[in-house]
């Protein structure tokens, strides 16, 4: 697509954003050395009345260089060379090797509040707890770059809790029912990964929770993915460092499935492609306190 095709798209999606723009607080932290970790605050408080049912996203929810696909953010096309037209662009980033990385991601509606203190997490999380937020939604500069981890950009967030606190199942916000297991083992580490359903937009959407850096998953687990569903409250694990040697803390990502996906049949790889299952903020599902 010529340059002035996709800026003239852009433009459609800058004109329908209007004057409005929100604003973010980065504060850095020290626990993982070399990263910036970013917590947004500022947003205000929700009770659960007040939020409306989800409604697909419009071009005002999407960020620079992106359009709405659904409830989705999809990244406009790209030059002729495959590199972004400008370093700006939400949704890509650089590897560590140079190349550019461009990715789907559903970022945090405007319904949801921005603060990571006011929600509740599979750990005891007093304020701060959260050390390394959602950045997926920034453009390169602003996301994480680590030196002691070869990766760029985060996408699930990270809570920081003592080696062995017990990680239990969360029920999602508008969640249908109880949770599947559907893996149990190497991913992020030692990890649990879990399937629920959730209304939104006038329908049944599927995501999966990712519970990474365990120190080990709850007695009897791994003996029963496919097979067993999981309450709010279950024990899935215990917080470790695991594949993060070093960093003990609990790795929680939200991903959500593309539409016709079977789970049963996927690899731990397989179950966070891009070509599964979409990166999602954590903050559009995780339950207010």
């Amino acid at each position: 697509m010529s340059r002035l095709l996709a800026a003239a798209l852009l433009g459609i999606a800058i004109l329908s954003l209007g004057a409005g723009k929100s604003s973010h607080v980065a504060a850095q932290r020290s626990f993982f050395a070399g990263s910036s970790e970013r917590r947004d605050s500022g947003s205000p408080l929700l009770s659960n009345a007040d939020v409306p049912t989800p409604a697909p996203l419009g071009a005002a929810s999407c960020p620079l260089g992106t359009l709405p696909d659904g409830d989705a953010c999809v990244r406009l096309p790209e030059d002729d060379d495959g590199a972004p037209e400008s370093e700006s662009y939400v949704g890509t980033h650089r590897d560590p090797d140079g190349r550019w990385v461009a990715y789907d991601q559903i970022p945090r509606r405007p319904d949801r509040p921005a603060d990571y203190d006011l929600f509740r997490y599979p750990v005891p999380c007093h304020p701060g707890c959260v050390v390394s937020g959602y950045d997926l939604d920034r453009p390169d500069e602003l996301q994480r770059h680590g030196r002691r981890m070869r990766h760029v950009g985060h996408g699930a967030i990270d809570i920081l809790q003592p080696r062995g606190t017990p990680v239990t199942l969360l029920a999602l916000e508008h969640q249908q029912g109880d949770a599947d297991l559907v893996y149990v083992g190497p991913l992020f580490g030692i990890s649990v990964v879990t399937r629920h359903v959730i209304r939104e937009a006038g329908g049944l959407r599927d995501y999966l929770l990712v519970f990474g850096h365990l120190a080990a998953p709850a007695p009897g687990l791994a003996d029963r993915p496919g097979r067993t569903t999981l309450r709010e409250g279950d024990i899935i694990g215990f917080v470790g460092d695991t594949a993060s040697p070093g960093l003990v803390h609990l790795h929680l990502e939200v991903r959500r499935l593309r539409d016709g996906v079977e789970t049963r049949t996927l690899g731990p790889a397989r179950l966070v492609d891009n070509a599964i299952s979409i990166v999602c903020d954590p903050r559009n599902v995780l339950p207010l306190k």
